[in-house]
């Protein structure tokens, strides 16, 4: 049950706040000394302090209000505190809110709008407990993540990329081929270097290749090796990166750019671990994990008869999505603090800005930049202009669907600004309708 912590000297204070509370399913606990107050949070949850400003008889200074909001605040810091104060010290009371404090109200206070303030406040600190559940959840889940697999360094801290590792780590102990899709600078290659430190054949060499990178005509040069004389050019013999990964992971980067003859050739070293050097009729033999990436769509591919359906499937026994970093917004701060390296510092409204991108170039482009945007930072402090992104779209294009600025004040001024009343009125969620009084600030 919802709980409210009241601590006020006045006795009547205390059974008037009681009454009103109980009324709406909220349930009242009474302190009438700061001490007193100070244990009960010790011992009982509590989700809001209403709090006196002086507590004992002829003081009117504030002071002693302000002591007990500092001792709350040093052991509870998101514990939501409303100040019930006399004109005598408002101010007072105006600087605790700058330091902190949920609001204040003037006695004698409003009950309307003092229970509506209790509802939001209520409703915040139930969202801030879940944020905070799921982010411990989410560190401990790293934590076991990193005390169990060699994860090479990597930073993340969302959810969908800690799922997305922890299937890596999986998958990497068989000798199955992986298939990693995503979109290009997402981080493949990391995903397929974790599945090689993970697997059985981790201290065998890493060889990465990008199919995408190489002319057609060379690929198979590339993979397979060549004979001198083989094509222009090949003045010696030179062996593939096939034979280059024997006994260990061979990663092949944007796999869907093999023409058909390497697809070819390709199915058949995974099937027998049997090919042959461009030019030359000797067979040989390498024994390689494979893990492959794309950002094609292979099944249409396939349909288009540009990739072997039967290659697909050989590929394609694990699949392991890795995905854009615009679906793991929780990634993108931890990223741009270890790509600065301590070399400058994020102001808050870089940090938002850094948040509010869509990031379509993925990790790629969050690394680039902050590198520009340390450059540019003389003085160690990136501001948004440091960072060069575009503006947000602007409001014009935003979905039919959505409430506007004027549903969303017409919604809570009928709630009463209680916002679980105006969310339902609107058809959203309390999150949801937080998320856009922030946008059209709005005050809570």
């Amino acid at each position: 049950m919802r709980c409210v912590l009241i601590i006020d000297d006045n006795p009547a204070v205390g059974e008037a706040l009681s009454l009103a509370l109980s009324l709406r399913d909220i349930r009242p606990l009474v302190a009438l000394t700061p001490e007193d107050g100070l244990a009960t949070l010790a011992r009982e949850r509590v989700d809001v302090v209403i709090q006196d400003m002086n507590f004992t008889a002829d003081t009117t200074s504030g002071e002693e209000g302000a002591a007990l909001f500092k001792a709350i605040r040093a052991r509870h810091s998101d514990l939501p505190v409303i100040l019930l104060t006399a004109w005598t010290h408002l101010e007072a009371a105006v600087e605790l809110v700058k330091a902190g404090a949920a609001d204040y109200l003037a006695k004698p206070w409003d009950d309307t709008k003092l229970l509506a303030t209790v509802e939001n406040l209520l409703e915040l600190s139930e969202s801030t407990r879940e944020v905070t559940r799921a982010r411990v959840e989410r560190r401990r889940r790293r934590e076991a993540l990193e005390s169990k697999y060699e994860l090479d360094g990597l930073v993340f801290a969302s959810e969908a990329m800690g799922r997305t590792i922890e299937l890596a780590c999986q998958v990497a102990r068989s000798d199955v081929p992986v298939l990693i899709t995503g979109p290009n600078g997402a981080g493949k290659e990391r995903i397929a270097a974790i599945v090689h430190a993970n697997s059985a054949v981790r201290r065998g060499p890493f060889v990465a290749v990008n199919c995408g990178a190489l002319p057609g005509e060379l690929i198979e040069a590339e993979l397979f090796g060549a004979e001198a004389g083989a094509y222009t050019g090949a003045n010696k013999a030179r062996e593939g990166r096939f034979e280059m990964a024997d006994g260990g992971t061979l990663f092949l980067d944007e796999i869907g750019n093999l023409p058909l003859p390497g697809q070819m050739k390709l199915l058949r070293v995974l099937e027998t671990g049997q090919f042959e050097r461009l030019g030359s009729g000797r067979t040989r033999h390498a024994k390689v994990r494979v893990v492959s990436a794309t950002n094609a769509d292979l099944k249409a591919m396939i349909a288009a008869g540009t990739f072997r359906e039967d290659l697909y499937y050989r590929l394609n026994v694990i699949d392991v999505n890795l995905p854009p970093l615009s679906e793991r917004s929780d990634d993108i701060l931890p990223l741009a603090e270890f790509f600065l390296d301590g070399k400058a510092t994020l102001t808050e409204d870089a940090r938002e800005a850094l948040l509010a991108h869509a990031w379509p170039g993925n990790v790629r482009e969050l690394k680039n930049a902050i590198a520009r945007a340390a450059l540019l930072a003389v003085d160690g402090r990136i501001e948004p202009a440091h960072l060069n992104l575009p503006p947000p779209t602007p409001n014009a294009t935003r979905n039919l669907d959505e409430p506007s600025r004027e549903s969303v004040e017409a919604a809570l001024a009928s709630a009463g600004g209680v916002v679980s009343r105006a969310a339902s009125h609107l058809g959203l969620s309390r999150q949801a309708l937080y998320r856009r009084m922030e946008r059209y600030g709005l005050a809570v």
